[in-house]
């Protein structure tokens, strides 16, 4: 009776002491210091998951500037010197930036390979990205995602703006809203033509409530995308799961050519779907619900905290508000609840160094994100002072929130400082140290090299465009002026910018203009 018990026991440990004693990877000559950890296949996993900052500063303490860490059946070299990061960025020959980002990609969203040595697709994914948000481009984006705030924040909500009451609310739960809403018709269009629809209104309510439920539904898939990301198939969450394939249903090449303003990218992409892929009708929507999960999920906890760290800092919003009110007479556009809207170019959004280095700050305090390269073949990794051995299909990687936290670089680093990226000339600050020597790399939240976010010109300018409009229509408090500020979710490690681990309650009303 206590026999199988007894024997499965066993059997477990055997298999414990074989791998320890056969499957564990051995150092070799030349190559970084190796962190195998005791558990078989997940290695150190576990304890890097937990606090991802304090587990690679305790093995920087321990081993120096480059180390190994076994993690989920993966042996990723970190390097932590960012005077050797541009070593790293030369290596091309050597290592691989789309191999563990098409793989990612295929995992999370469930479409097939888009590597176009797969045969699925022959797109430059990266090259489209490019085109379609930056230079030119970027131009439309702007001006759309302005009108298109200032419907969300004035029209889609007016219901509850009625009578200049206020309006508390959660303040995570405010911009994932107002961003989301703006952002899908931004880059997806609108199912009505505001110009010559007779039921314009009931069709904006539909429009809504659409875009509201795919945010219910990106909420809910965005949960276990950190699971999804570690390898976990995501039919073992059913309600994602559900969730994924709504929102590609959504998507439907069939769906979006009914809508009206679509965006550059959207347009260019479906058309390389339709002419250089042999995907199928949902795999093609399922690109695209990438391509939604990438503008929005990094977006979101950016504005969020580049905006609570305002409310929490009086000096920090007299001189962001200070500023936005000299851009706006300048350009001299004035402010009011008639109907006539804001318009702000790139330009006139490019002249705002306050909220250039507010934004910098949120992010630099938010951010974890990992750059990653993968290894062609067996090579040499030659740094400033060393040289390393790296084996083929290792990841090589980098984890910017150390340099980030680093006091050397930044004085006083858990502390938000709004002007910490201007000048003694209020200008853009570029002129950072370490050890003495002028850093090249110090502000890493978008990654380096030519895998650096195709995508940050116009997330930076959302959220730009997004506070310009809150400080000009808007009164807004926290509610609690002494609450904490609330941790960081460190489940997100390594994708980018980290949720609050709570939300805060905040107030808002419309100005008397």
């Amino acid at each position: 009776m206590f026999l199988a018990p007894w024997i499965l026991g066993t059997a477990v440990i055997l298999c414990c002491v074989s791998w320890f004693l056969l499957g564990r990877r051995r150092r070799r000559q030349g190559e970084p210091p190796l962190e195998n950890g005791f558990l078989p296949y997940l290695g150190c996993a576990l304890k890097f998951g937990a606090n991802p900052l304090e587990f690679l500063k305790e093995k920087q303490k321990k081993h120096g500037h480059i180390f190994t860490c076994h993690v989920a059946g993966k042996y990723i070299h970190f390097l932590t010197d960012p005077f050797s990061y541009h070593a790293l960025m030369r290596q091309g020959k050597h290592l691989d930036w789309k191999k563990f980002h098409f793989a990612t990609s295929a995992k999370a969203f469930g479409h097939g390979s888009i590597d176009p040595a797969e045969g699925n697709t022959t797109e430059n994914f990266h090259q489209t990205f490019i085109r379609t948000l930056q230079g030119n481009a970027l131009d439309a984006l702007i001006e759309a995602m302005m009108e298109n705030l200032q419907y969300v924040m004035l029209q889609s909500r007016a219901p509850k703006l009625q009578s200049n009451a206020w309006v508390t609310e959660g303040l995570y739960t405010f911009c994932c809203q107002v961003m989301f809403e703006s952002g899908f018709l931004t880059l997806f269009g609108k199912e009505f033509n505001s110009n010559n629809d007779k039921n314009l209104s009931s069709k904006q309510e539909t429009e809504r409530a659409h875009i509201l439920n795919a945010l219910e539904n990106f909420k809910e898939f965005d949960k276990i995308f950190p699971a999804l990301v570690a390898g976990l198939p995501i039919h073992l969450f059913k309600s994602a799961h559900s969730a994924r394939e709504k929102l590609g249903e959504a998507l439907l090449h069939k769906n979006l050519l009914k809508r009206d303003n679509l965006s550059e990218l959207v347009t260019l992409r479906m058309f390389l779907n339709d002419t250089l892929s042999t995907f199928d009708d949902m795999e093609k929507a399922k690109t695209h619900v990438a391509v939604l999960w990438a503008s929005q999920a990094n977006t979101i906890p950016a504005t969020f905290w580049t905006l609570f760290y305002l409310l929490k800092s009086p000096e920090a919003m007299r001189a962001a508000t200070k500023e936005v009110q000299s851009v706006l007479e300048s350009a001299e556009q004035s402010v009011s609840l008639d109907g006539k809207r804001i318009s702000l170019n790139r330009k006139q959004l490019d002249n705002m160094p306050v909220l250039d280095s507010i934004i910098k700050e949120a992010m630099r305090l938010s951010s974890a994100s990992m750059t990653f390269r993968v290894a062609k073949e067996d090579f040499t990794l030659h740094l400033e002072n060393d040289f390393y051995n790296i084996r083929k299909d290792d990841i090589v990687a980098l984890y910017p929130q150390l340099l980030h936290f680093d006091p050397e670089i930044y004085a006083d680093p858990l502390t938000f400082k709004y002007d910490r990226f201007l000048n003694e000339k209020g200008e853009e600050k570029t002129d950072f140290y370490r050890s003495g020597r002028k850093l090249k790399h110090y502000y890493m939240p978008f990654g380096t090299g030519i895998a650096k976010c195709p995508g940050r010109l116009f997330a930076v300018h959302e959220i730009k465009q997004f506070l310009a409009l809150i400080f000009s229509y808007f009164e807004l408090e926290l509610v609690d002026s002494n609450v904490k500020c609330p941790s960081l979710d460190q489940s997100r490690a390594g994708l980018g910018i980290l949720q609050p681990s709570n939300d805060i309650d905040f107030r808002y009303r419309l100005k008397c203009l």
